[in-house]
């Protein structure tokens, strides 16, 4: 059972604080009066906050005591509380673009955070001010954008390493005997391993240095990383290429799908192995299961099971234009292609393709999640945790319930992204594939 927020359950003081002033003309504009949970959620936090009860503001205590989850329910397997505030995010932004364009004051829910931040906006705009011509001035080299990047990788490699092992611990101790819920019920079984292949973000990397994407038959000769020493005349860029030949990294959109998964394995996780794309070999493919976390800029892989999909992603320059899925054969009322984000970390509709396919051998499974940018994987991965929107796109496949035997299937997914922060989904078309 929800609890419900009474708003005259409020203190007093809060009615003369302007940020609570704040908080209720968002609450009753428009982009909320059809979302009560959303509306529920702003007041809540915003209360908490101002009350100064931020340290109450975790997933788990929001979803105890705003929308009565169990005690012990865990939010690896019910990931509500972090859709809905994903919403809520993208509704703020909605606002301020609209209605709230003339607020001297902002709130704003930082990514990641479940604590509400208020901001003067005239600050906000003097700092701004402030800083530009500091940027103008020091415009970053490549040397120091690899350079970037490169150390925000190692930081997600050890993230993963920690979260890995602190979400396996987690997930071993909750209902070890769950079956798992489709479409991972097809990608475990008793007689085959399950292999979660992550990003070789180091071949991302390699991508972005040369300006275009290596292919698939790149990948696989034995030097081909040791290729990457000789694409620059700089030597901190060749100690970088360096090192980018010899070391697998990975993202941080791996390390959240990865752990919903083994939190969803039930039974299954002992038979789970988490492998780098660079790992692999061909002859593997043949046998087991496989969850290939990315696209073919970041786990080649996927290039050989392309030509059984639908909707298939472009190959071309680096940064310099958008990738797009292609539609090989459009339905009516279908596009023939979907452009997604022109880079990472920006504002706008970004669309990932959710593919289950038979394995070589035809014995086991292939599950790829594949978007344009790495918040298209993120969102596919969050999709399949969600019970309610595991339903919708089982009524978008023409399913009232899981299937009794495997179904092949491959779906497109439209995800709504705010400054880097997947908020909202929609499947855009599906197909069933014999």
């Amino acid at each position: 059972m929800r609890t419900t927020v009474n708003k005259g359950s409020f203190a007093d003081d809060l009615k003369v604080d302007e940020r609570w002033q704040l908080v209720e003309r968002i609450a009753a504009s428009p982009h909320f009066r059809k979302s009560a949970r959303l509306r529920e959620l702003l007041e809540y936090i915003a209360e908490r906050t101002l009350h100064g009860h931020s340290d109450e503001l975790t997933e788990h205590e929001i979803g105890k005591r705003l929308y009565g989850k169990p005690s012990d329910y865990s939010p690896l397997e019910d990931s509500s509380v972090r859709v809905h505030m994903r919403q809520l995010r993208l509704k703020l932004h909605e606002y301020y673009d609209s209605l709230g364009h003339g607020e001297t004051l902002i709130v704003e829910i930082p990514r990641g955070a479940y604590v509400p931040v208020f901001r003067d906006t005239n600050e906000t705009a003097e700092a701004a001010e402030m800083s530009a011509p500091r940027k103008a001035a020091r415009r970053p080299t490549v040397a120091a954008l690899i350079s970037w990047i490169f150390f925000g990788l190692l930081g997600a490699v050890c993230a993963l390493q920690w979260q890995q092992l602190a979400s396996y611990r987690s997930a071993i101790s909750l209902h070890p005997e769950t079956k798992p819920p489709w479409p991972y019920s097809q990608m475990f079984d008793a007689h085959h391993s399950t292999h979660i292949v992550i990003a070789d973000a180091s071949f991302g990397l390699l991508n972005v240095i040369r300006g275009k994407e290596w292919t698939f038959e790149d990948y696989l000769k034995p030097d081909f990383f040791k290729t990457c020493v000789g694409l620059s005349s700089s030597k901190g860029e060749q100690r970088l290429c360096d090192y980018i030949s010899r070391a697998a990294l990975t993202g941080r959109d791996d390390v959240l799908i990865v752990a919903s998964i083994l939190a969803l394995a039930g039974s299954f996780r002992d038979r789970i192995s988490i492998d780098s794309a660079r790992d692999l070999k061909l002859r593997d493919l043949d046998k087991g299961n496989y969850i290939f976390l990315g696209d073919e800029g970041s786990i080649p892989w996927v290039a050989l099971f392309q030509n059984r999909l639908n909707f298939k992603r472009s190959m071309g320059q680096v940064v310099e234009r958008s990738k797009f899925f292609r539609n090989s054969k459009p339905r009516p009322g279908e596009q023939t292609t979907y452009v997604g984000l022109a880079e990472t970390g920006t504002t706008g509709d970004e669309y990932t393709d959710i593919a289950l396919v038979p394995n070589g051998s035809q014995e086991g499974s292939i599950l790829i999640l594949e978007g344009t940018q790495q918040e298209g994987t993120e969102a596919a991965g969050e999709l399949l945790a969600d019970p309610e929107r595991r339903h919708t796109l089982l009524q978008a496949l023409g399913l009232s319930s899981d299937p009794k035997e495997k179904i092949w299937f491959e779906a497109l997914i439209r995800v709504r992204v705010v400054e880097g922060t997947p908020v909202s989904d929609s499947v855009v078309a599906t197909r069933i594939i014999h």
